[in-house]
């Protein structure tokens, strides 16, 4: 699956347009992770836990998006962005949106 931020690939032409695919993941903070972070605030650093955490929650949500896409019979993504929001205290969505395409090389 090609997934990309533009609204176009080169090297390809978009033959159809399948629609809207998105993928989501609400993550908590976790109690020791927040003591953690609390101590490194004060002395400087990357909250390595946090990192972490959202790194995984990109993941997630990325292949969500990619298996929403593949279901439709998309070979690809175009338009493809990645938002946050706040759920709750203590816990945040990340969302990936994007707009599922079939495309073939272009002569």
């Amino acid at each position: 699956m090609i997934i990309t931020t533009q609204d176009q690939l080169v090297g390809y032409r978009i033959v159809k347009t399948l629609g809207l695919v998105r993928g989501n993941t609400i993550r908590a903070r976790h109690v020791g992770n927040d003591i953690l972070a609390g101590l490194r605030s004060i002395v400087g650093g990357e909250i390595t836990e946090y990192t972490k955490m959202m790194a995984e929650s990109r993941e997630q949500a990325l292949d969500r998006m990619t298996d929403e896409a593949h279901q439709l019979g998309a070979n690809a993504i175009v338009a493809m962005r990645l938002t946050t929001s706040p759920v709750m205290q203590g816990s945040a969505e990340l969302l990936a949106y994007g707009t599922a395409v079939s495309v073939e090389k272009a002569p």
